[in-house]
């Protein structure tokens, strides 16, 4: 079965419009672990615009499942990371100023600089995966950094979904069967929801966990958090 981890961004977003504490993001991440999430995904980005850096450090003594820290390896997040010993970072290429992810690495281009990164995180045991494109090349290069994974950026087979559901996951088949050629386990991330989780679990290769946020809060507000969570695990079963 492939793990959820609950990306919790999204309610940090919801706290910091009115500053104070609510909602309670700390009490959201174990209510996600009581109503059955697999994890916990957290991407604190320079700006802190959503989670904060205290937030990680508040979550990690708090979480019992899985954590996974998602960002750009700057510096701070790399120190970040090192001190906080999470369950699994995983490399995002973003801009400062971006919105959200909306790409994945150039392995080949940035082999060296990865590498060093990757070598980095796991000198401290921490799982490391890296987040493409569905291109069978960029996984290739993403294994030959020393990675433990691959996350796949999932918006185009979300975009392309609902015209012709076969064609928008092909890409993705092509690239994961890549992936385990090469002994790296494969996430998956970006734009998944209840309308096209289900097809894509049923028709990948193994998919060890996907990280969901931005849909599954939104469902959250008519579903609630409980339910919505409930439906997600259940298309995370082939």
């Amino acid at each position: 079965m492939t793990k959820l981890s609950v990306n919790i961004n999204k309610i940090a977003t919801l706290r910091n419009a009115r500053g104070g504490n609510r909602p309670d993001v700390l009490q959201v991440a174990r209510d996600c672990e009581r109503f059955g999430a697999d994890g916990i995904t957290v991407h604190p980005r320079p700006d802190e615009r959503h989670i904060r850096y205290q937030d990680v450090r508040d979550l990690k003594p708090i979480i019992t499942t899985e954590f996974n820290i998602e960002g750009y390896p700057s510096a701070r997040f790399i120190d970040l990371v090192c001190s906080v010993v999470p369950t699994q970072v995983t490399l995002v290429p973003d801009a400062p100023d971006q919105i959200t992810s909306n790409s994945g690495w150039d392995t080949k281009a940035n082999l060296s600089l990865l590498t060093d990164i990757v070598a980095q995180f796991k000198a401290h045991g921490i799982r490391t995966s890296i987040f493409i494109d569905p291109i069978p090349q960029m996984a290739e290069y993403a294994a030959r950094t020393g990675a433990d994974r691959i996350e796949l950026y999932t918006e185009p087979y979300a975009t392309n979904y609902t015209a012709d559901p076969q064609r928008a996951i092909q890409p993705f088949i092509t690239t994961a069967q890549a992936a385990a050629q090469c002994n790296l386990g494969v996430n998956a991330g970006h734009d998944l929801s209840l309308e096209n989780l289900g097809f894509f679990i049923e028709h990948m290769p193994p998919v060890a966990e996907t990280s969901i946020g931005h849909a599954l809060i939104c469902d959250a507000l008519y579903l609630g958090l409980k339910e919505t969570i409930k439906q997600y695990k259940q298309l995370c079963k082939k």
